[in-house]
């Protein structure tokens, strides 16, 4: 079965309009999670998903560039935009990544691929459960089960999130949750580009960590933060959606 990686990225960002393509260290903030995703040995594709908005014609550009495949499908559905980008590639397993995550660890994906493949689950995720730092973030789940959730959901809402629909009904869909270790856990800490802080924060820890090791892991992050608490309150007081 080809298991791929699809990426949701867009210009339109209500926060950071363009983020994922902020450049950091000479690489552009999706181009740090290409580089990432490469390291993944039991990914066979990365790819893109986009929208037609004229705006994601510089995504697309992006792409090109890089080697990397991409779809352009719906703005706001993205359920159908993603499942579309899979059936497109001819994906059998999903794995759901945002742009947004561009110090995603390659090991917290390729275990969370293991842990699918070696269940017998519809969906495996770290992101219902939260152990794992924000921004190291990843879904796991089949393309079939994603065409499944899409007959049975004509809700706006589900629409805009991809797995919503899956993760609301476990009575219908075997769902597992992947847990971080004790040394990986620190659900508070977010590493993911959502604001100017947290552009600040990656900035840094790419500056400091990526001059030995580019694909520095969460580990090190973890290590390095707790050594200077300075650098949690960078971003400690940015709203996250989902937070009360």
């Amino acid at each position: 079965m080809k298991i791929g990686a699809i990426i949701e990225a867009r210009m339109a960002s209500t926060r950071l309009p363009g983020k994922v393509l902020i450049p950091i260290e000479k690489k552009l903030v999706i181009e740090h999670l290409f580089d990432r995703l490469r390291h993944v040995s039991l990914l066979d594709d990365i790819i893109v998903a986009t929208t037609t908005n004229k705006l994601d014609d510089q995504i697309e550009d992006v792409c090109r560039c890089n080697d990397v495949n991409f779809y352009r499908g719906s703005e706001e559905d993205v359920m159908s935009r993603v499942y579309e980008a899979s059936k497109h590639f001819h994906v059998d397993i999903i794995v759901s990544i945002t742009a947004d995550c561009p110090l995603l660890d390659p090991e917290i994906v390729s275990q969370c691929i293991s842990l699918f493949v070696n269940n017998i689950c519809d969906y495996a995720s770290n992101t219902d459960v939260r152990s794992f730092p924000d921004g190291m973030d990843v879904q796991v789940y089949y393309r079939t089960t994603l065409e499944n959730s899409l007959r049975l959901t004509d809700d706006i809402l589900d629409h805009e999130h991809v797995t919503l629909h899956i993760r609301k009904h476990p009575e219908l869909f075997s769902i597992i949750h992947f847990v971080a270790p004790p040394s990986l856990t620190w659900p508070e800490l977010a590493v993911t580009l959502d604001e100017i802080p947290d552009l600040q924060l990656i900035e840094i820890l790419i500056k400091r960590l990526g001059t030995c090791n580019s694909i520095f892991g969460c580990r090190e992050i973890i290590e390095l933060i707790r050594s200077d608490m300075q650098l949690y309150e960078l971003n400690s007081d940015v709203k996250r959606k989902g937070d009360t």
